[in-house]
């Protein structure tokens, strides 16, 4: 029986050659991931071990990115803990460095990898062909003490993607209609996995955009086919494949979706649930008071390009507050570069540090009672980015943007 991407990872890490859906193996993991939202709590338990020890210290990377710079003496606590504890044990650490994913991405995951992450998009790492996926602190904690942890096999979803995005349209906007289309469940568990000639025309930044959301449709994990846009990305950043697997012509997959991008629109995702997806038409005309360009999913270079190109010569709506938060230092300079930084201040905009910002919801950007917020960020569930009844509406860096603009959800095509 063949077997897909997903059950090729996880059987090479387990080093066994054949696994199916519904086995438990115990796997081998090659690189770890913890940021500034948990990592104080791991150190508290990882101190009451009767024999504390790190397997591999190597395999650990530890990223601050959630409140920074600190909001609070408390917050001030749980960063100078996590940065002693990890200069004291010889700890990968980045602070100031951009979001945790997009640092991973631009500095460590290569294709073929298993690699768990102490945050839920660490499904985002697919975009190269990497087996990344979501876990708390107990069982980080067990696997940064082991080098080890265990696996639930799951089944696989295959998306076969044909054509191409018509323009104005992103990989934001796909990922939405997707997650609309099956649903906040419709992956529970599962792999999603995505190929066919359409995946040709999305470029890494769009790849990344895409598997980062797809926990958000339940998914275990998710994967892009490996091919030359892949290698390129891994060779342009000093990284070679650790495998370059792609599933078998008689791999079994649990469901199959054919998705033509052709015939995917600007979306939105009404609060309070990120299925909760329309054509971003129905949406036109919601007031808004803050709109938010950034995040892991949606704060790279291309994105800030497509902002930068619809509100270029324009003004932010006086009664909005846009934040522009590239996703990584490595952005920020070259958006600076570029001059996108610019035209978003001369527009209006507040120009913030790479940091997950209001996406997180605990810091920067928070919202008020009944305030509305369009966002890239990751989720819009009720309280996200700050009052339990504020609303949080999802949509691509051009649909935001034009939304600042205009103090009201609009597309890039109204401005």
């Amino acid at each position: 029986m063949g077997m897909t991407m997903a059950e090729k990872i996880i059987a090479a890490a387990a080093g066994v050659s054949e696994v199916k859906p519904g086995d438990i193996h115990t796997v081998e993991l090659d690189r770890l991931m913890s940021n500034d939202g948990t990592t104080h709590l791991t150190i508290d338990m990882y101190n009451k071990l009767k024999n504390p020890h790190i397997a591999d210290v190597n395999k650990l990377v530890w990223i601050v990115d959630h409140n920074v710079p600190c909001d609070s003496v408390k917050t001030a606590a749980s960063h100078k803990k996590m940065r002693d504890f990890a200069k004291a044990n010889g700890i990968k650490f980045y602070e100031g460095a951009g979001v945790c994913h997009q640092v991973m991405m631009e500095n460590h995951v290569t294709a073929g990898e298993l690699i768990f992450g102490a945050d839920s998009h660490t499904c985002a790492y697919g975009a190269v062909g990497a087996f990344g996926t979501g876990v708390g602190c107990t069982d980080y904690l067990y696997a940064m003490v082991t080098g080890k942890s265990w696996l639930l096999v799951p089944e696989t979803l295959r998306f076969n993607l044909t054509g191409k995005l018509p323009e104005g349209v992103y990989a934001r906007d796909l990922i939405l209609t997707i997650i609309g289309q099956i649903g906040a469940n419709g992956a529970n568990y599962a792999a999603m996995e995505f190929g066919g000639e359409g995946l040709k025309t999305l470029d890494m930044s769009s790849r990344i955009a895409m598997c980062n959301l797809c926990v958000e449709a339940g998914a275990k994990t998710a994967l892009m086919e490996v091919d030359q846009i892949t290698l390129d990305y891994l060779k342009e950043h000093g990284r070679e494949p650790k495998h370059s697997f792609k599933s078998d012509d008689d791999a079994k997959f649990a469901k199959v979706y054919d998705i033509d991008l052709s015939t995917i629109k600007p979306i939105v995702a009404k609060p309070h649930f990120v299925d909760s997806v329309v054509d971003a038409k129905e949406c036109v005309g919601t007031h808004i008071d803050e709109a938010f360009l950034g995040s892991c999913n949606n704060g790279r270079i291309e994105d800030l390009r497509a902002g930068a190109a619809v509100i270029k010569g324009k003004k932010v709506h006086p009664l909005v507050r846009f934040l522009v938060v590239p996703a990584s230092a490595a952005v920020y300079k070259q958006a600076l570069k570029e001059g996108l930084l610019q035209i978003f201040m001369d527009a209006g905009a507040i120009v913030m540090n790479p940091n997950c910002s209001v996406c997180w919801g605990s810091c920067q950007g928070v919202i008020g009672e009944n305030e509305v917020l369009i966002s890239t960020g990751t989720r819009n569930f009720k309280g996200r980015a700050g009052h339990k009844d504020s609303f949080v509406y999802l949509a691509s860096a051009a649909t935001v943007t034009a939304s600042a603009i205009k103090g009201e959800i609009a597309t890039a095509d109204m401005v």
